[in-house]
């Protein structure tokens, strides 16, 4: 009856009204008022809609950028906000797009899907000062399935709109905020994005400080107004009419930038720092991939082993180790509830902490930790390294992270582990430090431009520790890790190289920390393994060059 209860209601309904217009029998109006009178209104279940799951297939991806595309297009922009799933964000987002960016009109194209992902291209025009302006990008779309209706739609992010965009970007288009600059190396020569890709960012970077600084004229643009409190700068996409550009000189060397990238375009990803060990001045900063997040500058890794440069400082001031001392490195030693371990579980019986150091023994180092402070190794890094102070490169940097930490941590942090964190900047000022006695700010620009202070260490390295670190990083790169990767080097040189573990990782990063004279520089290669293997050939390339 639950299933046949509308029917029978309408029916009963239809048949009443028959009988009482004399045209039909009584028998038949019974019957229907009855069934309906049973079956009650109230028993009558909702109708539930079964939401499609899974995800969205070839055809459902194809006419969901189709449409979305071209509601897009034609300036639909509820419309086309209503095919993803985050309908607010993306109508504001091409709101933004039209009337901040100034698009008076794109026209888009799909390209061949990719599983759910499909590229497209922007021939777009810019309507700004009377002018049409036209501009061509490449972007792409995921179509994903909405939990709740089941619908395929856009899985909106701010890169849809243009690849670059992150979350909290603006796209913008009008007078640039700083004028364009000429960069212009240590000698003069023009440092240019076409010329050397992976200064894209850093020049970026200074035109951002040191535009207005420079003495240039700003043009119109089209450009990325970075979220406030980005790492990225903000990026100039389209020049409608050119500025007058003023000249900075920087402290590169065009030369050595030039191998420093080419060192690092053999691998997928890397990034290398060269300093001036007397001065601070960065002479070459490269990354790969050269177009993106700037490594060498900014990033937060685990130094793995090339840490060891000051936790020995550490142990020498501490008389606690000393070149030509006999040290300890056991196949284990467990502190602080973990048990520590070498590479391949080797040991040196009857060692000295030279040979400790030349092989990158972390037992040598661990067992030491019941004898230091909490803080000892974050007082050494700092106080004599410089790590976590202020630096004022000229550009956005991380300047090093050595926390205060115990227990186990604490003894992971002696070999670079723990919650310890570098960049080649860091590891190559690290050094640098050894090489010149004491440490001087990396910086990228000359503080008398901007009338910045640089980072000073609260004290020099001790004559005695100074000589016992060149000691042990020249054994290091002649009969030690490093010593493939420096083969060849001659006069006052050394080196420390260091794999960190990261989980999830298969393979560890690969770390190179070394100098040659008055030149300093560090590398890392993510999931590289060994770093003599990996980092070592990118800094001994730099070190050979300069």
């Amino acid at each position: 009856m639950r299933s046949g209860a509308r029917a029978a209601v309408i029916g009963a309904v239809f048949a009443a009204m028959v009988g009482v217009a004399g045209c039909g029998g009584g028998q038949d109006s019974s019957t229907g008022s009855k069934d309906g009178a049973d079956s009650g209104a109230g028993d009558e279940k909702p109708v539930v809609k079964k939401v499609k799951t899974g995800p969205p297939s070839a055809a459902e991806v194809k006419a969901t950028a189709r449409d979305f595309l071209a509601a897009w297009s034609a300036g639909k922009t509820a419309k086309a906000a209503g095919l993803t799933d985050d309908d607010k964000a993306a109508t504001a987002a091409l709101t933004a797009y039209r009337d901040k960016a100034h698009i008076g009109k794109a026209t888009l194209a799909a390209g061949q899907p990719t599983g759910s992902t499909v590229p497209f291209t922007v021939n777009a025009q810019i309507a700004y000062g009377g002018r049409q302006i036209p501009w061509t990008y490449e972007s792409s779309l995921t179509v994903t399935r909405d939990k709740t209706s089941g619908a395929a739609v856009v899985d909106w992010k701010p890169s849809v709109v243009h690849p670059k965009l992150q979350a909290g970007d603006a796209l913008k288009t009008g007078p640039a905020g700083t004028p364009p600059i000429k960069a212009v190396d240590r000698d003069g020569a023009e440092l240019s994005a076409a010329d050397h890709p992976t200064l894209k960012a850093i020049l970026d970077g200074l035109r951002e400080r040191y535009g207005k600084k420079a003495g240039g004229t700003p043009g119109v643009e089209t450009w990325i107004s970075r979220a406030k409190g980005s790492k990225s700068p903000d990026e100039t996409l389209k020049v409608l009419s050119k500025g007058k550009a003023g000249t900075l000189r920087t402290t590169i060397d065009a030369k050595l930038q030039a191998t420093a990238e080419q060192a690092v375009k053999k691998r997928s990803k890397a990034a290398v720092v060269a300093v001036k060990p007397s001065t601070g001045e960065v002479l070459a900063v490269a990354n790969s991939p050269a177009q993106g997040f700037n490594t060498a500058f900014q990033g937060s890794y685990a130094p793995g082993s090339t840490m060891k440069v000051i936790t020995s400082a550490l142990l020498i001031d501490k008389g606690l180790a000393g070149y030509g001392k006999p040290h300890p490195c056991p196949k284990y030693f467990s502190y602080g509830g973990w048990k520590f371990q070498n590479d391949d579980k080797f040991e040196i019986k009857g060692g000295k902490f030279e040979q400790s150091f030349a092989r990158s023994c972390n037992t040598a180092f661990i067992s030491q930790a019941p004898k230091l402070a909490d803080d000892d190794l974050t007082k050494e890094a700092r106080d004599v390294f410089g790590i976590g102070l202020n630096w004022q490169t000229g550009i956005s940097s991380f300047d090093g992270a050595v926390p205060v930490q115990s227990a186990a941590s604490k003894g992971a942090s002696l070999i670079g582990q723990g919650g310890v964190r570098m960049n080649p900047l860091n590891m190559a000022s690290v050094s640098a430090t050894v090489a010149s006695g004491s440490f001087h700010q990396p910086y990228l620009v000359s503080p008398s431009l901007d009338n910045r202070t640089l980072a000073k260490a609260a004290r020099a390295m001790k004559p005695s520790t100074r000589q016992q670190l060149k000691s042990l990083m020249k054994l290091t790169a002649t009969a030690g890790t490093a010593a493939q990767a420096m083969s060849g080097m001659s006069g006052d040189f050394g080196a420390k190289t260091g794999s960190a573990e990261v989980d999830g990782q298969k393979q560890p990063n690969g770390w190179f920390t070394a100098y040659s004279g008055d030149l300093a520089a560090a590398a890392v290669v993510p999931q590289g393994g060994h770093g003599g293997d990996s980092a070592g050939p990118i800094v001994a390339s730099v070190l050979r060059a300069g």
